[in-house]
């Protein structure tokens, strides 16, 4: 999104700015390698040259919800070992030799690490008209405090990644969707219309007596 410069149509002497969507597409692999301290965009698609319908480029959108946070300066020499961090989202051209952006033996030897990330986009590779992969990085920091005993709640926790359809189908595909049920009032106790509800019929399963309770006597009995 960036802003423009227009005149106003209903007062040609003055001017606003509006927000414009502008596209551009990345070309190679380090074009593709959103830094973790850069401003990604708002659109990010992984688009296709065939086109729906509409003449809208067939897509999808990749969406990060949260992003891991700082990252250890590049100059300190473990930092190879989690150089995928470097960046919020990577662009790479598919290599079957770049099957992961770590490796469990990262760990046992941080300074020669078995794979570094930051070689994938070294190469910087065109990706245009190729098959891709997106790495993402995503997570959150998260300090214990006392409320999460006895267990810590989710929200304000969470984190993840959305892979969107975006102008890819004609219009919104759960309208083809064939397996929705619909029950009318009344008809939640039919066997044709809700199965479960001779669950208790068709199965061998003990009757017990509903259960009441009265409260506790008065004068401690």
């Amino acid at each position: 999104m960036e802003f423009v410069n227009i005149s106003v149509p209903w007062m040609p002497e003055r001017h606003a700015m509006i927000p414009k969507v502008v596209e551009k597409q990345l070309q190679t692999e380090q074009e593709a390698a959103l830094r973790h301290d850069a401003k990604i965009p708002r659109y990010l698609h992984i688009a296709s040259t065939q086109k729906n319908s509409w003449g809208h480029q067939r897509s999808y959108r990749l969406q990060v919800s949260s992003f891991a946070g700082d990252h250890i300066p590049e100059n300190q020499p473990e930092e190879r070992a989690l150089s995928w961090a470097r960046y919020k989202v990577a662009i790479t051209k598919q290599k079957d030799l770049e099957k992961a952006s770590g490796s469990l033996f990262n760990q046992n030897d941080m300074w020669t690490p078995a794979v570094d990330f930051s070689k994938y986009i070294e190469d910087n590779e065109n990706i245009e008209n190729e098959d891709l992969v997106a790495w993402v990085t995503t997570g959150f920091l998260h300090i214990p405090h006392s409320e999460d005993i006895p267990n810590t709640v989710t929200v304000g926790n969470s984190g993840g990644v959305l892979l969107r359809p975006h102008n890819y189908f004609e219009e919104e595909p759960s309208i083809h969707s064939t397996d929705g049920v619909y029950i009318s009032p009344g008809t939640e106790h039919s066997c044709e219309h809700n199965r479960m509800a001779c669950l208790a019929q068709e199965t061998c399963t003990p009757v017990l007596e509903p259960f009441t309770y009265h409260s506790f006597m008065k004068g401690g009995q």
